[in-house]
């Protein structure tokens, strides 16, 4: 028996799972909520909850990363602050999200090590979400474009999603098994086809990406805390599927 007999394809995210990427939204967040300060009160605005809420409003027209993000700052700026912020500040906001679209790619530690072993004994793809342009020069700048069968950058990470591209690999759920950060977009949808999952969360996840629960004892996933114990806990999803 190889290691590919039950998984022979192995999804990784993007975002926070091959590089940082919600750290620099924070930081963007936190400059936009320093630059409303001139105008409300933070708590009492409850700055934080109108901007989720606008984006969250957004979502179905603009999709997600970090041109969404900026669009709905803006919105949300001129309504948390009344209509008077500034044309100066609205143009600092702008310039947050150029600054976003711009941050360097950095990989997580021993994440190459782990996606190059994972790759000896699997076929690999990479299925990631947001701003094409954006994702596609991540993906670039990473250096791990090479390593992977296929690289899929999808507006939306749901259950059909996952379906057409396991179609499209004439593969059945049950040979799938997704790595990522978020149980929302990475883990729930595949064990909800009947695949597998490997859970390594990030430090700091979008509120978003966290409305989703997968219970701690879900016998097709492993949790895991740091690229390292990634091609040990594909293994043993292997060794199960295989059984």
């Amino acid at each position: 028996m190889t290691s590919n007999d039950g998984i022979r394809l192995v999804g990784f995210d993007g975002d926070d799972t091959l590089w940082r990427s919600e750290d620099y939204y924070h930081a963007a967040q936190a400059d936009f909520e320093r630059i409303l300060q001139s105008y409300v009160d933070l708590h009492d605005a409850r700055t934080h909850e109108r901007l989720y809420a606008v984006e969250m409003r957004n979502l179905t027209l603009f999709g997600y990363g970090v041109k969404s993000m900026t669009l709905s700052m803006v919105e949300a700026a001129v309504e948390i602050t009344g209509a008077r912020i500034s044309a100066t500040d609205l143009h600092r906001i702008v310039s947050l999200g150029k600054e976003l679209l711009q941050h360097p790619v950095e990989l997580l530690p021993g994440i190459r090590e782990a996606v190059e072993a994972i790759a000896r004994d699997h076929e690999i793809v990479l299925i990631t979400k947001g701003d094409l342009f954006h994702q596609e020069n991540k993906v670039r700048q990473s250096g791990l474009a090479d390593l992977f069968h296929r690289i899929e950058i999808v507006s939306e990470k749901d259950a059909s999603t996952y379906a057409r591209v396991l179609s499209e690999f004439d593969l059945p759920a049950s040979r799938f098994a997704m790595i990522g950060n978020s149980l929302r977009s990475d883990i729930a949808p595949v064990l909800e086809l009947g695949g597998w999952g490997v859970y390594m969360p990030y430090h700091v996840t979008w509120t978003h990406e966290t409305e989703a629960t997968v219970a701690d004892d879900a016998p097709r996933l492993r949790r895991v805390a740091e690229p390292s114990a990634l091609p040990a806990a594909v293994k043993s999803l292997a060794l199960h599927a295989a059984a």
